[in-house]
């Protein structure tokens, strides 16, 4: 995409970041740092994350050249004449806030993150771990963490989930849930309330095809079983608890207003059949409530204050009110927000996930190819990157599509001050030094950040055969940090050791410093294998590093034998 495709104010807005990025790192400027902050500032460019990287490497670039042809105070003058207030920007203040919740008293808020354990949390389910546990931060309040594990044939729990995803919601949260809660395990509470819907009167039993129910439903119609006395209701309530009633036989339902507008809300069902075996309680239930009857009960019982939910789920918060209008309870305030899709990984659900590694087409929960929360661990992502996304998108209405990219720039303006760099070279060409003057030094000290950010150096011992990328093969070129080079078929002369004209700059590797590695990255429905030679300087397994013009990686396994496994994180 070319600057015609944008308007004149994004390009400006691009070009201010990029010059005074360039300004604050010397010179140096990030087009990862600069496109968080204009996604920061503009946020309906959010969805164009992906084709306006492309704008802001090029400002970048263009940036830090004017830096080192003309001076950093070249970049700032030029600055001060287009956006001087640009230059009172001493450290990026990233803005994280929510709006306020409505009758919310200090100390007092209560929320709730109800997932169903059928597998790990997903990158959707990080959104209502962010939004409740800063709710809670901010009013000193608590949040609960409810499995809604009452479905057992549909959405079976997964036993292994409810340990991942305590564990998954703690590092998202930075802190355990304050109470948890398996809805399994409460059921006689349920089955109580059931009960005592049905002899008060606004709950009964009803014995009709669902076909037949609809039908009679649509046209503002009661069923017969509407008007079965409270006997025959504990009667079949009996039955359907000791398993004479098959699945599908009886429901039941809470009683409404036939009158409403809305079909959906007239005389809703509370609780079925299931005889499915349950993995956590076995088959000690053949009653089982539905989600909307569950957590209506569950959340007064807990004493919520506050359900954040999203928008498809109204309906849930207008049946669920009927219900505490006749258990004469004060509902919950609620608020909504839209959908969020992301391009990368499309339409996809846990079950659907599940099944795919059951048929291998993943190697598991943590396959760098998926949108769960351990496969985002894995690769390196940083919880408070994706905290800080959801935060500052807050409790929009909105539906939006984003790319992932918009995730990743959250998480390099987290990264990028505490990784290390280091040299890997892909498809390695290898060349020699033949014609070494006085002034070759012996070792060269190359920083472990470019900024500062981390104290050190990476020294390097000068050995007479070095690798490039073959693709960055050329007759003259600047090795990075040390010298431009003319070469010759595979003989490299060193004709400056100082910057001595717009050569490309390539990264490099002595080959005594070098071991193998392989990146892996994730790529459609496969993965990409780059395999090189990485620098062979302080490697940490589980360290995040940014390769030389590669991006971010994860350095998974340093065997003693064989290539460092490096895993893709982001650009």
């Amino acid at each position: 995409m070319t600057d015609s495709n944008w308007d004149s104010e994004t390009v400006d807005t691009v070009r201010k970041y990029a010059m005074q990025n360039t300004v604050e790192y010397d010179g140096a400027g990030q087009s990862g740092s600069v496109l968080g902050r204009l996604l920061g500032e503009r946020a309906d460019l959010r969805p164009r994350a992906k084709d306006l990287k492309s704008l802001v490497e090029k400002e970048v670039e263009a940036a830090n050249q004017m830096a080192k042809e003309n001076g950093v105070d070249a970049v700032r003058a030029s600055l001060a004449e287009t956006n001087p207030e640009a230059l009172e920007r001493q450290k990026q203040q990233k803005r994280v806030g929510l709006k306020p919740l409505p009758n919310a008293i200090e100390g007092k808020v209560i929320l709730r993150f109800a997932p169903n354990p059928n597998g790990p949390l997903t990158i959707g389910h990080s959104r209502g771990v962010a939004i409740n546990s800063e709710y809670a931060k901010m009013y000193s309040g608590k949040v609960v963490l409810r499995y809604d594990d009452t479905d057992t044939r549909v959405k079976p729990p997964l036993p292994e989930a409810y340990g991942w995803i305590e564990d998954e919601y703690e590092w998202l949260a930075g802190r355990p849930a304050d109470i948890v809660i398996r809805a399994s395990e409460r059921m006689p509470i349920y089955l109580e309330h059931a009960k005592k819907m049905l002899k008060s009167g606004f709950g009964y039993i009803c014995r009709c095809s669902a076909l037949k129910f609809k039908n009679l439903r649509d046209k503002s119609q009661s069923c017969p079983c509407r008007k079965r006395t409270e006997e025959d209701n504990l009667s079949d309530w009996q039955a359907m608890n000791d398993g004479s009633i098959e699945e599908g036989g009886a429901v039941v339902r809470v009683k409404t207003d036939l009158e409403l507008p809305n079909p959906a809300l007239r005389d809703w069902p509370a609780l079925r059949i299931q005889h499915s075996p349950h993995p956590m309680v076995g088959d000690s239930y053949k009653v089982w409530p539905l989600l909307d009857f569950q957590s209506a009960i569950e959340d007064h019982l807990q004493g919520v204050t506050h359900i954040v939910r999203g928008k498809d789920l109204m309906d849930s918060t207008r049946k669920q009110t009927l219900l505490y209008n006749h258990f004469g309870w004060v509902y919950p305030e609620p608020l909504y927000w839209g959908r969020v899709k992301v391009h990368e990984f499309g339409g996809f659900s846990t079950s659907g996930m599940r099944a795919d590694i059951a048929d291998g087409k993943f190697e598991g929960w943590n396959d760098s190819r998926l949108p769960t929360i351990s496969a985002l661990k894995r690769r390196g992502f940083d919880p408070q990157a994706i905290r800080d996304f959801w935060l500052d998108l807050g409790l929009t209405q909105k539906d939006i599509s984003i790319s992932m990219q918009t995730i990743e720039s959250f998480n390099s303006s987290v990264i990028d001050a505490v990784c290390e760099r280091r040299s890997f070279v892909r498809n390695p060409r290898t060349l020699s030094f033949n014609m070494i003057g006085s002034e070759m030094p012996e070792k060269l000290q190359i920083a472990r950040h470019p900024h500062g950010e981390i104290e050190g150096f990476r020294v390097w011992e000068i050995s007479e055969k070095f690798v490039i990328e073959d693709t960055d093969y050329s007759e003259q070129l600047r090795l990075k940090d040390f010298a431009d080079i003319s070469i010759n078929h595979n003989d490299a002369i060193v004709d400056s050791l100082e910057r001595s004209d717009k050569r490309p700059i390539v990264h490099w590797i002595p080959i005594n410093q070098s071991r193998k590695a392989r990146l892996t990255s994730p790529s459609g429905s496969g993965f990409r294998i780059d395999e090189g030679l990485i620098e062979n300087i302080d490697l940490v397994e589980g360290a995040i590093v940014q390769l030389e013009r590669v991006g971010f990686a994860r350095i998974e396994k340093i065997p003693e034998n064989g290539p460092v496994d490096l895993l893709y994180l982001h650009g």
